[in-house]
């Protein structure tokens, strides 16, 4: 081999240790170097040699590098390869590495291993000389031979293949220019072969044995691309048979025609273009929709935008731009459609029974945008479904939180990928109508971010000035929302953006009070658990006294979700007896008749409906229907988990209850003080927020004004409350952050209990913002916070006196279990809710004449 005779490698090479794969002398390949010996090597050779010897290192294949430097290296394979280090490329992920591309340039055997740290050097000698192979004349007949054979078919396979493709061509001049000798070597690189073939390759020294076992490895490769060939033409056969016979194509050759799929294609469009034409879309989207499926005619399919035009034109086709459903505008049976569906909720019902009037005197009203304003579990998004139920029209929510993309309202622009309508016109494409019921369930809770506030988007939907004309930025086209008739729900409208908040008529949804609860807990929420657990009126039954249990001792909440929670694990508990009963039925006990006899006497005496807690004996199907009493409660549910005597934290002075509003609803709220020597500080906990803070130095320095005035003194019996004296007020539920005016009063009288040694009433709760002349002012959230109070058993509620038109609100059977204290200032609440008043040292004013 001409080349490999002129190639003097060193005697002397460092060795890179390889073991996934083979370098073949004129081949490349890169490699990963991570053991410690190869890294070594890099560094200490590769990387800091300056002459082209150092980058001549000897490639051992099958040997891997051990792991360790202290582990011993393998049995070397005895032949290698000395390449040529082109590249070097380092890298610290997942871990320290080198990549290496190195290029083969002869053979050689490894004479003796000279060292084996930091890396491996051998003393070598070169094998790939010419003279090896030019010993006889007959040697150079056979290899005349040999090489024509190996041309042969390396010029068939190279034919096989696509010429035009740059790594064939290169193939192809590779034949023509190299010498035959090198062949072998290259080939045996680039097709198909495994490690172990290029492996008897390169232990092939002589050059007739490599080229007898190239050969076999050539004519496999001929071989599996002609079975290839073969199997890709019976497909395609396959393919042609199945197209003759279907009809009206046409066949030229032997083969298709390509226009048939651009036929099947033009005649989708030509009906596009005719459902586009006799939609009833405005004039401007059906000149828009013209001008894209002009565009769309002309397009290529295989341009991407020929599938986003296409389906923009089948989204406007399906809108529905003049459909609309009939309301059903009978306002009696609109009346007793929410009566069934809802209890209670007498603002709702009467607002759409408002619109249903209108509508019935006006056709073409534009739908109102309301709001429902109110806690968890009161049945906002329900109420919403029954009243598109009531108007016969479709009903679509769209949950709202958490979005934080303003394009989720008004869709993305069409120039970007994957652009999409928005939440809106996706809905109106769902229900087919233009005049659906719109739920956008949790408008409250939108969040903004760097793809822009979706609530500022809404402005536009929910404006009915505004909404006869919204463009969705995909569309691109106005739409006519202003037969919408649009519902949003919240808990609060605290984190609702004011220009939003103006849009809607804002109708708040109140708590339920206990009886309340109870008619809808026997009207819908027992009969749906019933029908859910398979059980029947005939297998369980249910008393009011037990459901007020529930609601009074294991719920605390203004909705009716956790009672729906607890009527759910009744009926399971009964469904698991009713199951085990049929199971004892269905195979009785016959063993001894006597004791059948006992248990049919047993039965008897107590042939009446029994709690679920006496069921105790498995073995006898529990008498129907199971009641369920207290004790079944206790038995089921656990011990109660709200204690609704509040009395027994009211034991000492310095403790005052407090009415508080929360998006959950009104709550009850504990305010607790202490003292102790110190030096007139006060101390806050619980989770306030500054609005309260300032309340309670509001109160401390209203106390300190007026202490001489009501005989408040500190333990060492100044009027300087503060005087030697630190001050402790606690909220409890310190994991709750609480923050509003409305606990002024509280902290006031919680304060005078303190330094007064009184006891506030047990059975009152307060509520106020206060000022530092002692006024006490109105507050929000009254409805709430005095259904918090009735929940929990009080009997009488000081709040403002400008609140007082809030209490007409307040159902009247409400009322009438509660005492109302309307106060102007604070001597009227500490006089309210202490037993006997709070009385006042009267101010005597004494004038003394100068005459």
């Amino acid at each position: 081999m001409a080349a490999g005779s002129a190639i003097q490698i060193p005697t002397q090479l460092p060795l890179l240790l390889t073991h996934e794969s083979v370098l073949l002398p004129g081949s490349t390949m890169r490699t990963s170097v991570d053991s410690p010996r190869n890294m070594q090597l890099v560094r200490s050779r590769l990387l800091k040699g300056t002459s082209l010897r150092s980058t001549i290192i000897g490639v051992i294949p099958n040997t891997s590098d051990p792991t360790s430097d202290c582990d011993d290296l393998p049995n070397l394979h005895r032949i290698g390869t000395a390449a040529l280090a082109v590249q070097v490329v380092g890298s610290n992920w997942p871990k320290p590495h080198y990549t290496l591309l190195v290029t083969g340039l002869c053979r050689f055997q490894i004479l003796q291993l000279l060292k084996e740290k930091p890396y491996p050097v051998a003393e070598v000698q070169q094998l790939d000389r010419l003279e090896q192979f030019t010993n006889g004349h007959k040697s150079e007949e056979e290899l005349g031979e040999l090489s024509e054979q190996f041309y042969k078919y390396a010029v068939q396979l190279v034919e096989m293949l696509d010429i035009s493709v740059p790594a064939v061509a290169k193939f192809r001049r590779l034949l023509d220019n190299l010498p035959r000798e090198a062949l072998p070597d290259i080939l045996t690189s680039i097709i198909r072969t495994t490690n172990q073939e290029k492996l008897q390759i390169l232990d092939a020294v002589r050059l007739e044995e490599r080229f007898k076992l190239t050969i076999p490895l050539l004519v496999r490769q001929i071989e599996g691309l002609k079975l290839l060939q073969k199997t890709r033409k019976s497909k395609q056969d396959d393919d042609k048979r199945v197209v003759a016979i279907r009809p009206n194509r046409r066949i030229s050759h032997g083969s298709i025609t390509e226009d048939e799929e651009e036929e099947e294609d033009h005649d989708d469009v030509v009906m596009l273009e005719k459902k586009i034409r006799t939609s009833s879309m405005s004039e401007q989207a059906l000149k828009v929709c013209l001008k894209e499926i002009k565009r769309l005619k002309k397009m290529p399919q295989s341009m991407p935008e020929y599938a986003l035009t296409r389906n923009y034109l089948e989204l406007m086709v399906e809108l529905p731009w003049n459909k609309s459903t009939k309301d059903r505008l009978e306002i009696r049976a609109a009346r007793i459609v929410l009566d069934n569906d809802h209890y209670a909720m007498e603002k709702l019902k009467k607002r759409v029974l408002e619109y249903l009037a209108v509508r019935q005197l006006k056709n073409n009203l534009k739908g109102p945008i309301l709001c429902f304003v109110g806690p968890p579990g009161v049945g906002k998004t329900s109420v919403g479904r029954s009243i598109a139920k009531t108007l016969g029209r479709e009903f679509h929510r769209i949950a709202l939180g958490g979005v934080c993309d303003q394009s989720d309202i008004r869709g993305h622009r069409r120039t970007y990928v994957g652009s999409m309508p928005g939440r809106i016109i996706n809905g109106l494409k769902t229900v087919g109508v233009n005049n659906p019921v719109f739920l956008l369930d949790e408008v409250d809770k939108l969040a903004k971010s760097l793809q822009g506030d979706p609530a500022a988007a809404l402005l536009e939907v929910l404006d009915p000035e505004q909404n006869h004309s919204f463009t969705d930025h995909y569309l691109n086209v106005a739409f006519d929302l202003s037969q919408v008739l649009f519902i949003a729900t919240a808990n609060t409208t605290a984190t609702i953006p004011p220009a939003l908040l103006d849009r809607m008529e804002v109708i708040q949804v109140p708590g339920y009070t206990q009886e309340e609860k109870i008619e809808i807990a026997h009207r819908h929420l027992i009969p749906k658990q019933l029908e859910q657990h398979g059980l029947t009126p005939q297998q369980i039954q249910i008393p009011q006294v037990t459901t007020l249990g529930i609601i009074t001792r294991y719920t605390r909440e203004a909705g009716v979700r956790a009672l729906d929670r607890k009527l759910g694990a009744i009926c399971r508990a009964v469904a698991l007896k009713v199951a085990e009963g049929q199971h004892k039925e269905a195979k009785p006990d016959r063993a001894d008749v006597g004791e059948g006899e006992d248990c049919k006497d047993h039965i008897t005496e107590d042939a009446k409906p029994e709690s679920i807690s006496d069921t105790a004996d498995l073995a006898l199907p529990p008498e129907m229907p199971i009641l369920i009493d207290f004790h079944a409660l206790k038995d089921i549910l656990g011990p109660p988990m709200y204690d609704m005597e509040v009395s027994e934290r009211l034991n000492q002075p310095g403790v005052a209850i407090g009415l508080a509003w929360t998006p959950l609803g009104g709550e009850i709220m504990f305010v607790e003080a202490s003292r102790m020597d110190g030096e007139g500080q006060l101390t806050l906990t619980g989770q306030l927020g500054n609005v309260m803070k300032e309340s309670a130095h509001l109160a401390i320095s209203w106390l300190r004004s007026n202490a001489k005035r009501y005989q408040l003194t500190n333990a060492s019996g100044s009027f300087d409350l503060l005087d030697n004296t630190d001050i402790h007020l606690h909220f409890p539920a310190g994991a709750v952050t609480k923050d509003g005016p409305s606990a002024g009063v509280t902290i006031v009288t919680c304060l005078a209990s303190l330094f007064s040694g009184r006891l506030v009433c047990s059975d009152v709760a307060m509520t106020g913002e206060i000022t530092l002349r002692g006024l006490v002012l109105p507050v929000g959230g009254i409805k709430d916070k005095v259904l918090a109070a009735h929940r929990a058993g009080l009997k009488r509620i000081i709040i403002p006196q400008r609140n007082e038109k809030d209490l007409e609100e307040i159902a009247a059977h409400v009322r009438q279990g509660l005492t109302f204290v309307l106060a102007g200032c604070l001597d009227e609440v500490l006089n309210a809710a202490f037993d006997g008043g709070f009385a006042a040292k009267a101010r005597l004013e004494h004038l003394n004449s100068k005459l």
